[in-house]
């Protein structure tokens, strides 16, 4: 008992040492010893970064998914429809092109045409109530052409050209009521009714120039990849055209010379161009026929009777003095005791020689005092340059065209060879056609293509392989999941760490 009572003193003086160590030295042992413990915890750990993978993997899946496998949906096509309405007839057409557009114009083509029966609406100035018939008899075939549900937002335009000039000059309020008329109907029809329009020369020229340049190729083609691009060094082409009261010269020139109140500024995909053009009122054929039959009249004994140079041999008609002398472009040559009901009978002499000397009587040639840079009836035009295009052929061969056929070939050639001074080098460049790839050489193509540049363009549609809110919450869940398991696992890593340093202090300091 003393021994014992002796010898507490001195370790007394150790215990507290003693007793730390050995109690660290326990709690150490305790946490090696605890296999069954480690064993939890490590497949806790193994689940959890199984869980981080599997989230990642379905971050990044769903979002290659929602990204690459997206489809762009085009916004489809978008119509437009252009009554062509010259001084011998209307011709209706129906154009289309991608609504996104390219380069702010829309890529136009095409689709449909049909002539309208009778002659051009300025015939109708005496009983414009009539003109709708006609034109109703396109305009149901239209209907069918173009979608149901695009009916009401597809725009339909007017352009009446020189024969409704002429008539404007001539008699305004008649003009008007024939414009009148045809907006009245136009009302009736599910379309989007723009308006009716007398365009200028200058503008029928220059329409007739984007025409015949689209049409060949000269602002688009598509490249390797299917996507439209400008051709490159793509030169352009020249555009002549023979209506029924005028014609029209548009290139563009090589010098820039006196072109103030010549040229027109043109703006398509992008790049502009400067065109000179010029029409020559009074200069389409049919008005040039009626000038030369007034002239050869003029100058005959009997004014009851002439003979034509131009007409067949033996060939007989019988005219008015109205049909010769109503048209403002022969009003100057109207005598003085002018009775509109006085018939003219022609015979036809066919005399090439006399024909030939007949219609270059129709061109003043004078007015230009031989300056180069000059056409006809005083009219400055640049040399012309490159190739040209002639929408102009003869129609089928029936009497009342036929019976021109000689008058015809030798004003185109009297018009291209002395007025806009085509010589034996640039004649080749001429060619004669009446369309391309379908589609008309006509200005009303032009006339579209420029209207598409104040259409606004629809963008893209995007339709993804799942809804944005439910890709959002997806994405949310899985990367909560992933930042929870990779929380999980930093902790789990800091606890670990201190597990092993306790077990090294329990080797590094074992129990006595």
């Amino acid at each position: 008992m003393e021994t014992e009572a002796g010898n507490r003193p001195e370790h007394a003086a150790n215990a507290p040492f003693l007793n730390k160590k050995e109690m660290f030295t326990a709690l150490s042992r305790q946490s090696c010893e605890h296999t069954g413990s480690r064993v939890l915890y490590k497949m806790s750990t193994v689940v959890t970064f199984v869980f981080l993978l599997l989230s990642i993997a379905i971050i990044v899946t769903i979002t290659l998914v929602q990204v690459n496998r997206r489809e762009v949906l085009l916004p489809g096509l978008k119509y437009g429809i252009v009554l062509d309405a010259g001084s011998s007839r209307t011709t209706v057409y129906v154009y289309e092109w991608p609504a996104e557009k390219e380069n702010n114009t829309g890529v136009v083509s095409q689709t449909f045409k049909c002539n309208v029966k009778g002659p051009g609406i300025s015939s109708y100035a005496s009983n414009p109530q009539e003109i709708a018939k006609p034109i109703n008899d396109c305009m149901n075939k239209v209907k069918e052409k173009i979608p149901l549900h695009l009916h009401t937002t597809t725009p339909v335009y007017l352009g009446a050209t020189a024969g409704m000039r002429l008539l404007r000059l001539q008699n305004e309020s008649a003009a008007h009521e024939v414009l009148r008329s045809i907006q009245k109907y136009f009302a009736t029809l599910p379309f989007e009714f723009r308006g009716t329009q007398i365009i200028t020369g200058q503008e029928e020229g220059v329409y007739g120039w984007i025409t015949a340049n689209y049409l060949m190729g000269n602002f688009l083609e598509r490249n390797l990849w299917r996507a439209w691009v400008h051709p490159h060094g793509a030169e352009t082409t020249g555009a002549l055209d023979l209506g029924g009261a005028s014609t029209q010269i548009s290139f563009i020139p090589d010098e820039t010379g006196d072109t103030t109140n010549s040229t027109l500024p043109v703006q398509l995909y992008g790049y502009e161009y400067s065109v000179y053009t010029h029409s020559f009122q009074c200069y389409g054929r049919d008005e040039a026929e009626k000038k030369l039959l007034a002239l050869i009249l003029q100058n005959s004994g009997d004014k009851s009777r002439i003979n034509n140079p131009c007409y067949p041999r033996n060939y007989k008609t019988v005219v008015t003095t109205k049909y010769l002398y109503g048209s403002l472009c022969t009003a100057f040559l109207r005598p003085e005791n002018y009775n509109p009901d006085q018939l003219i009978n022609v015979t036809g002499s066919g005399d090439p020689a006399l024909c030939r000397e007949a219609v270059s009587k129709l061109f003043d040639f004078a007015s230009c005092r031989g300056e180069e840079d000059c056409s006809f009836n005083g009219v400055y035009q640049p040399k012309v340059k490159g190739n040209f295009v002639l929408p102009y052929m003869l129609p089928k061969f029936d009497e009342i065209y036929a019976k021109s056929y000689c008058f015809s070939a030798n004003y185109i050639y009297y018009l291209l060879i002395h007025g806009y001074k085509f010589s034996a080098e640039t004649w080749p460049q001429i060619r004669f056609q009446k369309e391309v790839d379908n589609s008309s050489i006509a200005w009303s193509l032009g006339y579209m293509l420029s209207l598409t540049n104040m259409i606004p363009a629809e963008s893209n549609m995007i339709l993804s392989p799942m809804s944005p809110s439910l890709f959002a919450g997806l994405l949310l869940f899985f990367t909560a999941v992933a930042l929870l398991c990779l929380i999980f696992l930093v902790y789990s890593c800091v606890v670990s760490r201190m597990r092993k340093n306790a077990c090294h202090v329990d080797h590094v300091f074992p129990v006595e």
